[in-house]
């Protein structure tokens, strides 16, 4: 079997069982899809705030950005920590290690798969809230939305690969996703989930340029509304970001399985 062949029925092995495992979990999907609504929230909050005319956003580019930002996260978010904590705690990563393909490949298939399954779920919040905000509706420009996909695709591969590193401290500690949950807080808050960074001072966004942060959901938004003017900027920045994370990564993974291996696993 030649390794083209190899790869694309080891994918389908992973691909498939992940459908199945995400499908049999429906409530849980419809309740992370629920979890997701925080744009609409700040969408009502900014709104409001507009109409004074104190914003550099009107009431209906505000709908339209969180909009966007709702529609990103959904193809974004990244949860492994949580799930490979939870096979070294288990013990069930050592069955993993036996296969001949990195968990890493599993873990990017089932991020994938969710994404599938959680589909119809997101799609339906949308269609409730065009209905409510009819004037969030547009047509993005065929070149704006290639950049977007490409943006958004570039957002996830960097999200994952530095939570996956710091995944690997679950190797030491039980409490690897404590490091997730202080990350995630400067991430909500100068990504562009809470608000547009439009809005913040200019000293915020020149510090919060240099970091991750708003290259994973204010940039591939700003391309999907045609606004971003730094686009080759954005790209290097996430690439950068995902070299750190990668190179973070193959250290920790090594030292983590030798003190795996160490405790009898």
């Amino acid at each position: 079997m030649s390794p083209a062949a190899a790869f694309l029925r080891k994918l389908r092995a992973f691909a498939s069982t992940g459908v199945a495992l995400f499908s049999e979990y429906r409530a849980e999907l419809f309740l992370w899809s629920l979890a997701g609504v925080i744009p609409l929230i700040m969408m009502g909050v900014w709104r409001q705030a507009s109409a004074t005319g104190a914003f550099p956003l009107d009431p209906t580019e505000f709908t339209r950005y969180f909009l966007a930002v709702f529609l990103v996260r959904q193809a974004t978010i990244v949860w492994v920590i949580w799930d490979f904590e939870a096979h070294v705690v288990s013990g069930t990563l050592s069955p993993l290690l036996l296969q001949p393909s990195n968990p890493a490949f599993r873990f990017v298939v089932w991020h994938l798969t969710e994404r599938l399954a959680r589909a119809p779920f997101a799609l339906a919040v949308l269609a409730i809230w065009l209905l409510l905000f009819p004037d969030a509706f547009f047509w993005p420009k065929l070149g704006d939305v290639c950049l977007a996909v490409l943006g958004i695709a570039a957002s996830f591969a960097t999200r994952f690969v530095i939570q996956y590193a710091f995944a690997m401290v679950g190797f030491w500690s039980e409490r690897a996703t404590s490091l997730e949950e202080v990350w995630f807080l400067v991430y909500v808050f100068l990504s562009g989930v809470i608000a547009p960074l439009d809005v913040y001072p200019d000293v915020v966004r020149t510090i919060a340029a240099f970091t991750p942060f708003p290259y994973f959901v204010y940039f591939p938004v700003q391309l999907l509304l045609g606004r971003e003017e730094n686009v080759l900027r954005g790209f290097v920045v996430l690439a950068v970001w995902w070299g750190l994370g990668y190179a973070l990564y193959r250290v920790l993974w090594r030292k983590g399985l030798r003190h795996y291996s160490a405790m009898g696993a």
